[in-house]
């Protein structure tokens, strides 16, 4: 897969088939327009190409919008290139291309820069300055720019369309199998193990607090059971996000931190991989640490019969 950032003089010499958007999540939604984009691709003897941003167009046009995302730049990039999708422009958004009409932008981009001969749009996708591109917008010069252009109706689940947005509410109110069913894989989130205050290993809970990356959406404050990768290895874990008010009842910080059953190795500055799989209970304030203690050792038990 190859990952062009370079935008000033580029020009494709392969004619490609081409779709364009953020593709936050790369979820069944999408994955249904890159099998179709891949599909069409090699049957009109086109490279398949995905035009999408980094970071998000929101951090320029508001840069204090604390926008998060689904996928990190490593993850999106990782899940396209499974995809098989053969070309990557990830364009950085800007003045000048804030101000590019929806005709401008097939023009001067689409064609004249990247050669495309098929568009493939999702079916609510629009684009330009004031959203004045759109799949009429695009059927009207097809003849004329010489391409084709396909609009891909929205992918289903449970008579609702998929969308990366339906997905960030799910997560945000603790839908677990929900989000994960639209996203066709278990929601993951990587990042480097850091020292903390160590108080679960004073109960017999040690803890590997992880440092989420900045841009990364978390789901709602609370316990889950979730999957643990550490050098390629799985381990059965327990993760919580919040603020830990029964022992620490003075610091809002929110803390992102893993119980990793039978398991016993210093991993700090390791970078390691939890994936979600069910949520427990919300954050609870306990009245002392025996009530915690009790309630974690019936965690624990739920994760140990949870059938990964």
């Amino acid at each position: 897969m190859k990952i062009i950032t370079d935008f000033n003089d580029y020009h494709s010499k392969t004619p490609l088939a081409l779709s364009l958007g953020m593709f936050d999540g790369v979820h069944l939604g999408h994955l249904s327009i890159i099998n179709t984009l891949n599909e069409i691709a090699k049957n009109e003897d086109l490279e398949s190409a995905i035009l999408s941003f980094w970071p998000h167009p929101r951090k320029f046009l508001n840069p204090n919008d604390d926008v998060k995302m689904l996928n990190t730049l490593e993850e999106k990039l990782e899940l396209l290139e499974k995809s098989g999708i053969q070309n990557i422009f990830l364009k950085t958004f800007d003045e000048e291309f804030r101000n590019l009409t929806g005709n401008e932008f097939c023009e001067q981009v689409l064609v004249d820069k990247l050669n495309v001969k098929h568009i493939i749009i999702g079916h609510d996708h629009t684009f330009g300055k004031n959203k004045s591109g759109n799949f009429e917008l695009l059927k009207s010069l097809s003849t004329e720019l010489d391409f084709k252009v396909n609009q891909l109706e929205a992918v289903q689940q449970n008579d609702l369309n998929i969308s990366s947005t339906k997905i960030r509410i799910a997560l945000s109110e603790g839908r677990i199998n929900d989000a994960n069913q639209m996203l066709g894989y278990n929601y993951p989130l990587t990042g480097k193990v850091i020292h903390g205050k160590k108080l679960g290993r004073t109960i017999g809970y040690p803890t590997a607090n992880i440092d989420v990356p900045i841009n990364k959406l978390l789901p709602k404050s609370g316990a889950y059971i979730v999957e643990v990768w550490i050098d390629n290895t799985f381990y059965k874990g327990m993760l919580s996000i919040g603020t830990n008010p029964t022992v620490d009842n003075e610091n809002q910080t929110l803390h992102t931190e893993v119980y990793i059953l039978d398991f016993d190795q210093d991993i700090y500055d390791k970078e390691i991989t939890v994936r979600f799989r069910e949520f427990l209970h919300d954050e609870i304030k306990f009245e002392g640490l025996e009530k915690l203690i009790e309630n974690l050792d019936l965690d624990k038990k739920l994760t140990e019969e949870f059938q990964f």
